[in-house]
């Protein structure tokens, strides 16, 4: 393939392998480009229960002027109508996004307590188009499916069947943290206090050393002291 480059890249349409859900239900798609805050943020908001939205906290001031007083009236706006939150979304990624929609799923789940899971490992079919390099060659366009890994995940806030395969239930995931975390603080206790330092050998009268000859190192294994000299430092000598 030294002679092509390639042109463009087109993901076929998947089915979602989850039948029966609401019509309303989220599909949040993950690119290998996509941003997990703007994909949260999106997820969050279909799924929590947001506050009681507010035109406006206050109206304009209606003033009634009456014998040189103006009385001031304050009236609060109408509510605007709430928007229900989601009971269910689903998480789907292909190929190097993958890897973000679990990121994904995971901290929807810590977001919202008490998710279901349900977990399909699929293929995905990518079409991809490839043109010669120098169009007078004589080489044709080729094209090239590839089938890519896919995973489809679905959250939901209602229970799901257990009995099928990739089912996880909903866990308690303060408990979870602190396990981890208490394990953590174990494991770096045990590499701050658990190894001694080691003692190098000083450079005491006793020691030994090493003392460069004339054919290399030669180690010194004790002290070595001069012919003829005492403790005191003196010397002695012998007269006929």
């Amino acid at each position: 393939m030294e002679n092509y480059s390639k042109e463009k890249t087109v993901e076929q349409p998947s089915l979602c392998p989850f039948p029966g859900l609401p019509c309303d239900t989220p599909e949040v798609r993950v690119k290998d480009g996509s941003k997990i805050r703007n994909l949260m943020r999106y997820a969050l908001s279909r799924m929590e229960v947001k506050p009681t939205a507010m035109e406006g906290e206050w109206e304009h001031p209606n003033t009634e002027e009456g014998g040189g007083t103006t009385a001031v009236k304050e009236t609060p706006r109408r509510q605007a109508p709430e928007k229900m939150p989601c009971r269910q979304i689903v998480f789907t990624g292909t190929g190097k996004g993958v890897s973000k929609a679990i990121t994904c799923v995971e901290i929807l789940k810590r977001r919202v307590k008490g998710l279901h899971q349900q977990t399909k490992l699929l293929f995905s079919n990518v079409l991809e188009t490839w043109e010669p390099l120098e169009p007078t060659a004589g080489l044709d366009s080729l094209t090239v499916n590839r089938n890519i890994p896919a995973i489809w995940v679905l959250l939901s806030k209602d229970p799901l069947d257990s009995s099928l395969p990739g089912y996880q239930a909903p866990g308690n995931f303060d408990a979870l943290w602190a396990q981890a975390a208490k394990e953590d603080a174990e494991a770096g206790g045990g590499q701050r206090h658990g190894g001694r330092r080691k003692r190098g050998g000083g450079g005491g009268g006793g020691g030994g050393g090493r003392v460069k000859g004339p054919g290399g190192p030669v180690r010194q294994t004790g002290r070595s002291r001069e012919p003829g000299k005492g403790r005191g430092g003196g010397t002695s000598t012998e007269q006929d």
